[in-house]
């Protein structure tokens, strides 16, 4: 039995194979026009340019956008295509602490 994930079921979608079918020239103009994006305030079209890229800086500006948002979950998401560990852990950190204390609150005796 083979054990094979449907391509949009999982958390986190990677950008190894679009990235590897550009060239330099088409990642770094692809790069421009995302940061064009990002700065006009368009996150979701930088977003989509960035994980096609692979554009590290990018994903982890996208996530920090979304830190500020108090949306944790796509600021994982996007540190974790960027592999920015100093960033991911902490928040990965924090999401277990919650999931401990929910849990924990769960096995309490209910009266």
């Amino acid at each position: 039995m083979e054990n094979s994930v449907p391509e949009n079921s999982g958390f986190v979608k990677t950008t190894e194979d679009s990235a590897k079918a550009l060239n330099p020239a088409q990642k770094a103009l692809l790069n421009r026009r995302g940061n064009e994006f990002f700065n006009e305030g368009n996150i979701e079209a930088a977003k989509r340019i960035f994980m096609t890229t692979g554009y590290s800086d990018g994903l982890s500006r996208v996530g920090d956008m979304y830190a500020r948002e108090n949306k944790h979950l796509e600021a994982l998401r996007m540190y974790w295509l960027a592999r920015n560990r100093r960033k991911f852990e902490p928040l990965i950190e924090n999401l277990s602490a919650v999931v401990s204390a929910v849990l924990a609150n769960d096995r309490s005796p209910r009266v």
